[in-house]
């Protein structure tokens, strides 16, 4: 299953913060092609079919069809210079 690092938790956590909800998370789904890797999106509640992952009080929602992807994969965030905000996929050890 998908796992966290703590920047990642932070900055999910930070997000989620904007929605109106405590069922809010972020959401990671497939995209339409697969050569475009997989789309995120601040949603107030997960899907039915939805896996739902919490690391420290973030939670993130991995729809069905990016579940199995994503299995053996760290989500991890880093914040720019500028104050962006960007996530990466890396492989766990």
């Amino acid at each position: 299953m998908l796992t966290l690092t703590e920047n990642a938790a932070n900055a999910v956590k930070t997000l989620t913060s904007q929605i109106p909800t405590e069922e809010g998370g972020l959401r990671i789904r497939g995209a339409d092609q697969a050569e475009a890797g997989f789309e995120l999106a601040l949603v107030s509640s997960p899907e039915a079919e939805d896996a739902v992952i919490e690391t420290d009080g973030a939670r993130v929602f991995v729809e069905q069809r990016a579940t199995e992807p994503l299995d053996d994969r760290v989500l991890d965030a880093q914040i720019g210079d500028d104050g962006s905000l960007s996530f990466a996929l890396g492989v766990r050890a």
